[in-house]
């Protein structure tokens, strides 16, 4: 039996660290922390997050933690016109596991419902406020809680696949392994026992190892800002958290699939993809050779050009062929239906409409 120990060490902080540099991101992040929580509130009033123009139907502010906090809710969109039990998208948005939340992410609720899909899309506990494992442990009760519910509102639980993009791609990936593997840390344990491994796994233009930062430096040119943009994930997410037994594993989910602990079910197919222009682009690389040797199905997708999160912007034609391939995988899926097609490519329409707003 794990014994539940919250803090058998913490993760170290890096003492080279300068206070003007330390001072001057703190006050980054309280700036940009307060502009995102206004962005956050204003998405919904853009007039293309309107559900109905998109036949599609939402159902906002679940909580799936009682604990009263903004953190613990998620939206459900879905087609308005249901019909049969639907796949699921069990979807965690990106930021720097700092920022952001489900409401500045309303277009991909739209993209995946107007295509027949079920989605389900959460907020989560955001560092540095809330250091590791915050985030990761609500994304693993969020995913119980679809698991338990989702039949509710039209949605298949045994046709569940979880993506997210940069930071949420991580948190995708890890929760997806803690379906695989029998974890030590108690907060794991229930997501394993659900029983219910997703379909697959679409981690987008991922940080998959949050710890080790410099890594990218080493690898690869690129200015100061970029570089403690990148920085802040680990710092504001690892630095000071109280480790549990498992360590870090589950913030660095590419180490757990390069190493070679086997998993107790099988790893689910994976669909990944990233920009050329991405400087994380080498950790998605890293996963499609860790998940080649193990025999698990991956197809990777690197889109000439495609700076981060390149598929969040339709107005790209490199962003309509990204979401093209991605529903093209989707259904190929075996075990999963393919959801009703429109006479229109929906994929295709919605972003004439992002162009002409």
């Amino acid at each position: 039996m794990v014994e539940d120990t919250t803090a058998y060490r913490s993760y170290p902080a890096d003492r080279r660290k300068r206070p003007i540099r330390t001072l001057r991101k703190s006050a980054q992040g309280w700036a940009g922390g307060r502009l995102i929580r206004a962005a956050s509130s204003l998405g919904r009033l853009h007039p293309l997050a309107e559900p109905h123009k998109h036949d599609v139907q939402v159902e906002r502010d679940i909580a799936y933690r009682a604990s009263g906090s903004d953190a613990h809710l998620l939206d459900i969109y879905r087609p308005a016109d249901m019909g049969i039990p639907r796949p699921v998208i069990f979807y965690v948005h990106g930021g720097a596991f700092q920022i952001l939340s489900k409401d500045t992410h309303w277009m991909m609720g739209l993209m995946f419902a107007s295509r027949g899909y079920v989605m389900a899309s959460v907020n989560y506990r955001l560092a540095p406020t809330h250091k590791f494992p915050a985030a990761i442990h609500d994304v693993g009760a969020a995913y119980n809680w679809v698991v338990a519910n989702i039949e509710r509102f039209g949605g298949d639980p045994g046709q569940i696949i979880v993506t997210g993009e940069s930071a949420g791609a991580n948190l995708a990936m890890s929760t997806t392994l803690m379906t695989c593997f029998e974890r030590p840390e108690v907060w794991a344990k229930p997501v394993f026992e659900t029983g219910v491994v997703p379909r697959a796994c679409i981690p987008a233009c991922g940080i998959l190892q949050v710890s080790d930062t410099h890594r990218y430096r080493r690898r690869k040119k690129m200015s100061r800002f970029v570089y403690e943009q990148i920085e802040s994930c680990e710092t504001g997410y690892l630095e000071g958290a109280p480790l549990d037994i498992g360590g870090t594993e589950l913030a660095d989910p590419l180490l757990l699939v390069e190493s070679g602990a086997e998993p107790a079910r099988r790893l689910p197919p994976f669909f990944t993809f990233v920009g050329t222009k991405d400087p994380l682009l080498d950790d998605t690389r890293r996963l499609e050779r860790a998940l080649q040797a193990r025999g698990v199905p991956v197809e990777a997708r690197y889109y000439p050009g495609g700076a981060h999160a390149f598929h969040a912007v339709p107005v790209l034609k490199t962003a309509r062929q990204c979401w093209e391939d991605t529903f093209s995988f989707l259904e190929r899926l075996e075990g999963v239906s393919v959801p009703f097609q429109r006479s229109a490519s929906s994929t295709e329409q919605f972003p004439r409409d992002v162009r002409a707003s």
